[in-house]
């Protein structure tokens, strides 16, 4: 059996643009650096916080409940995450994967981060990690052909649905 393949080359643009490089300089202020400093709610989009990590809406989501895991440090790799950070923030994404399970019932997890401009992070001055629930058939012609995503919720609605779940 063939494997087939699909192309992204819609994100080629943007990791190779001006705007990608310079989001891989600490030149100027972290919009993640800002968001752990926001309160939990749904006008910032923070959803749950910890002393060490939080939990925020990914304002250009893949997919309707894709959510974000940080650490509050700024920091670019795991390796720098202190013993205590690194608990704290897979502890956080396993509490974000049991409130997604809960909030949509998917049937199955996308899990993952982009470590490195190389490896396609579209911030990649501070750690994150992508969560995101997934459907079979949830994959439609938008994306692979018009470049378009084609979402059935807000992120009002995303953040109404997990915030019942996540134990804020």
């Amino acid at each position: 059996m063939p494997l087939e393949r699909f192309s992204a080359a819609w994100r080629e643009q943007y990791v190779s643009s001006t705007g990608a490089s310079e989001n891989a300089l600490d030149a100027g202020e972290c919009v993640f650096c800002t968001l752990a400093e926001a309160e939990v709610a749904q006008s910032s989009g923070v959803l749950w916080r910890s002393e060490l990590s939080y939990v925020a809406l990914n304002a250009y989501p893949y997919g309707s409940g894709h959510l974000l895991v940080l650490p509050r440090r700024h920091v670019a790799g795991l390796g720098e995450l202190s013993l205590p950070e690194y608990e704290d923030f897979f502890l956080a994404i396993r509490l974000v994967v049991t409130a997604l399970e809960a909030a949509y019932e998917p049937d199955g997890m996308n899990v993952g981060m982009n470590l490195g401009q190389a490896a396609g992070a579209g911030i990649p001055k501070h750690l994150h990690g992508h969560v995101l629930p997934r459907w079979i058939g949830d994959t439609n012609f938008m994306t692979s052909i018009a470049e378009t995503r084609v979402l059935p919720e807000s992120l009002a609605s995303t953040w109404d649905k997990v915030h019942a779940h996540i134990g804020a």
